[in-house]
């Protein structure tokens, strides 16, 4: 594993996960994500697909398993989360999971031998160490713990995030081990057939990517710790469209995906300049329909300033949060 801790947040390659975004491109993975959603995939991914098929690795047991467990539905982050409770010098895991299949563990260890995935890695080193160095540039100065301080309060969790040129290719996966918050982000894809950016080349989508990350984690833990003052404010509908609702069934979902998507424009006006957070804004309204944002933004920023008197924790500010975003949503614009 090589990391660097130049900053609050640690940037890491870590081989347990790394391997577990070559084991995928040892599987069917690679082509459904395409018929999902077209998207192009880093060319380091797409030879390490490549590498896959024409050695056979398909049929090797650990990969054989995985196919099985993506077939059953398994999250991505439940098999990211379990690569990371691995031993890193032999793979042995004190307490697997029940769905883990049985010593799939060892299976992954020979695979990664079988494989000889350190030499492999080692022969396309150069892309690796791009992705990290831009990640690096892009985080030389970050405030996500003190940004988040008067929401969430105190954050004890370390941050780190790995830059994935492997698979997936075109989604972000966010996990916790232990009191590490970890995000496993590709670069930013680009439009068309056109091969994804850098990251430093869209620092919007890198900054969008790790706070919604670390955010999703924390903002969850938090609301599942404050369950009755939810449940009490969930009794409100939220003013979202029909389309949103669809995306976010239930309450909590749509809280959360609003919090989090104006928690970037705010920290982006904030810590990056106005012209980068106009245009996630742009962004939002036009790929996601997020035409709610605005108003989302002002009622949090309320929030910010009545923090203290009227409030003294985001939970406390649940229950009116439904009615503050209805008046907001008819007089704010963007």
């Amino acid at each position: 594993m090589t990391s660097s801790a130049i900053t609050a947040i640690t940037i890491t390659l870590d081989d347990r996960l790394r391997l577990m975004t070559a084991a995928l491109a040892a599987t069917s993975f690679p082509e459904m994500a395409q018929k999902r959603r077209r998207h192009y995939a880093h060319a380091h991914a797409r030879a390490t697909f490549k590498y896959m098929q024409d050695h056979g690795y398909k049929n090797h047991a650990a990969a054989v398993a995985l196919q099985s467990l993506l077939d059953q539905n398994t999250p991505l982050e439940a098999l990211f989360t379990l690569v990371m409770q691995f031993e890193p010098d032999g793979f042995e895991v004190a307490n697997p999971p029940r769905w883990m299949p049985a010593g799939w563990n060892r299976q992954l260890w020979d695979f990664f031998h079988t494989a000889r995935l350190r030499d492999y890695w080692e022969s396309s080193r150069t892309p690796w160490d791009n992705a990290r160095s831009q990640v690096e540039k892009v985080f030389a100065s970050t405030h996500f713990k003190a940004f988040l301080l008067p929401f969430l309060g105190d954050i004890q969790e370390d941050f780190l995030f790995m830059p994935n040129i492997g698979y997936p290719a075109d989604d972000e996966i966010s996990i916790r081990a232990g009191d590490r918050l970890i995000a496993i982000i590709p670069p930013p894809q680009a439009w068309g057939d056109s091969p994804p950016w850098a990251y430093d080349e869209m620092v919007q989508h890198t900054y969008r990517a790790a706070l919604m990350a670390y955010g999703r984690l924390l903002l969850t833990a938090y609301l599942r710790a404050n369950a009755e003052k939810v449940q009490e404010a969930s009794k409100k509908d939220l003013p979202v469209t029909d389309q949103f609702r669809a995306l976010h069934p239930n309450w909590e979902d749509q809280f959360v995906a609003l919090f989090l998507s104006a928690a970037v424009a705010m920290y982006l006006e904030e810590h990056v300049s106005q012209a980068e957070a106009k245009a996630y804004l742009v962004m939002e309204k036009k790929a996601r329909g997020m035409a709610i944002l605005p108003a989302t933004i002002n009622v949090l920023h309320r929030y910010l300033k009545e923090k203290g008197n009227r409030y003294h924790t985001l939970a406390d500010f649940l229950n009116v949060f439904p009615a503050q975003l209805r008046v907001a949503n008819k007089i704010v614009t963007m």
